[in-house]
């Protein structure tokens, strides 16, 4: 797969601290699901197993999984971990994306 998909320093992180309480070997796994305000939004769960499609991304010892259909929608884009006034959260910057929500968890193309 040629697309690519970033994870900063912070997310790969913060990713590896939340999964420290899973079972090993699990990944995070980030899919798009049609709905939302905005017409798709962002699915975030854990995965033990890593499907041979899947594009995985790999940084300081954190995994990232995304499906072969989600990944047309995601390719080019960086999740980051920011803690904000109002609150914590994964940010995904998607160049893909021509408008989103105010939370940003939905995005539309």
């Amino acid at each position: 797969m040629t697309e690519t998909f970033t994870v900063t320093e912070r997310a790969a992180a913060r990713i590896k601290e939340i999964l420290s309480d899973e079972a090993p070997d699990t990944k995070l796994r980030i899919s798009v699901l049609g709905g939302g305000c905005s017409g798709f939004s962002y699915d975030f769960g854990f995965d033990a197993s890593t499907q041979a499609d899947d594009l995985v991304v790999t940084r300081d010892g954190a995994t990232v999984l995304i499906d072969p259909v989600s990944l047309p929608y995601l390719a080019g884009s960086q999740i980051d971990f920011v803690d904000e006034l109002i609150g914590a959260s994964f940010k995904i910057t998607n160049p893909n994306a021509t408008a989103s929500c105010g939370c940003g968890t939905s995005f539309a193309i």
